[in-house]
């Protein structure tokens, strides 16, 4: 290169994914045909009428031109509707609801509208690696809090409140928890809006997860005074198989969409309207299509675990989402090494906890979006080789 990168660019690496599926493919040039457990990538199909509104509209001479950067007026009452059905949560569709380009852009369009130099931010660990990247890259300090397998790897909110939070600009939650599949302790979610706004700082939740292998459907609006101090992402990436689709919304009150849509408008120019009425259709999707889309998950988790089995990892049945979490046996003494036997004996590719922070370091993560029979081959695999 004929310029330098930019210096924000000198704590931040290449999503581990990123790289990984380079190594991954490069293995199976080499004839190696890798089984990938380890990305949550959905591999199921969105709904059959989601498609359709997809391909109808796509077929409209009038259907390609820019939108408007809040989405069509009936994405924005689909979401509202959908989210009071599924969690009994009032949204007004004219102001409190930002459509988005998946909820991965939220987390920097959030983080641009609201964090300058210096400011703080609370990143769970384990947690989600994108809060911390897009953190480095706007040059802001992170601080981690913990979440404790002792308290169903939530918040120690004891701990929290000891913490020197007068800096703290945004608190990045997660809830259904990814990478560990816990359900939110209720009891301490509403310490936390008491906590913000003692301190006035933004809680944000990321809820991508809620409708996998779930009965009970979270939301952080549900709690009082949630919306004072708290927004919260959303997606149809996982609940609905249209991670390659990139819908995803904001929601919260109205000062703060108007804010972080300061941002957003100028960094696209709106969604494809085909994609907009095919996410209108898949917020129509029955409970009998979801209850399916749960039966192959739980049959395929049925699986993943027989493999944690024959690790010796220990794991929680009742974990939701689509992956299992699981700790390493203490007599496995590098669970980086662990990872990679599998990898290279039996060509089976499972993430390792670590790169979800030092509290998943003695841990291991397997994903759902896998065929039965293609995990099921990983595990015979595993028996064989391991």
């Amino acid at each position: 290169m004929i310029i330098s990168p930019a210096n924000r660019l000198d704590e931040v690496q290449e999503y581990y994914f990123s790289k990984k599926l380079k190594e991954i493919r490069t293995l199976n040039a080499q004839g190696k045909n890798i089984i990938n457990l380890g990305i949550g990538s959905p591999d199921l199909s969105p709904s059959e009428e989601s498609i359709e509104a997809l391909c109808s509209t796509a077929k409209l001479s009038d259907a390609h031109g820019y939108q408007s950067y809040t989405g069509i007026p009936e994405l924005r009452e689909s979401i509202a509707k959908w989210s009071k059905k599924t969690y009994n949560t009032a949204l007004d569709p004219s102001c409190e609801i930002l459509p988005l380009m998946g909820s991965k852009e939220g987390i920097m369009h959030i983080s641009m509208a609201f964090l300058n130099k210096g400011d703080k931010v609370l990143v769970p660990n384990p947690g989600y690696p994108s809060y911390s990247s897009v953190s480095k890259l706007l040059q802001v300090d992170i601080e981690n809090y913990d979440l404790e397998e002792s308290l169903g790897w939530n918040i120690d909110i004891v701990a929290l409140k000891k913490k020197d939070l007068g800096k703290v600009k945004i608190m990045w939650i997660n809830f259904p928890n990814m990478p560990t599949g816990s359900q939110p302790d209720i009891n301490i979610l509403k310490e936390l809006i008491s906590l913000a706004k003692e301190h006035e700082f933004l809680v944000v939740n990321d809820n991508p997860y809620s409708l996998i292998l779930n009965s009970e459907r979270f939301s952080i609006f549900q709690l009082e005074g949630a919306k004072e101090v708290c927004i919260e992402l959303n997606s149809l990436s996982k609940s609905h198989n249209m991670a390659g689709w990139r819908i995803g919304w904001l929601a919260g009150e109205s000062e703060y969409m108007s804010t972080v849509l300061k941002v957003k408008s100028n960094m696209d120019s709106g969604m494809f309207l085909a994609l907009q009425n095919a996410a209108i259709k898949a917020f129509e999707n029955s409970k009998e299509w979801h209850d399916a889309q749960n039966q192959i998950y739980q049959e395929r988790k049925d699986l993943i675990c027989k493999i944690f089995d024959h690790l010796d990892v220990n794991y929680d049945k009742n974990g939701t989402g689509m992956f299992v979490w699981g700790k390493v046996s203490d007599t496995e003494k590098n669970v980086q090494e662990m990872v990679n036997k599998v990898l290279y004996e039996a060509g089976v590719f499972i993430t390792p906890g670590f790169i979800f922070g030092s509290k998943g370091n003695r841990y291991i993560r397997a994903s759902l979006c896998a065929k039965k029979e293609v995990i099921q081959e990983a595990f015979d695999r595993i028996k064989k080789h391991l």
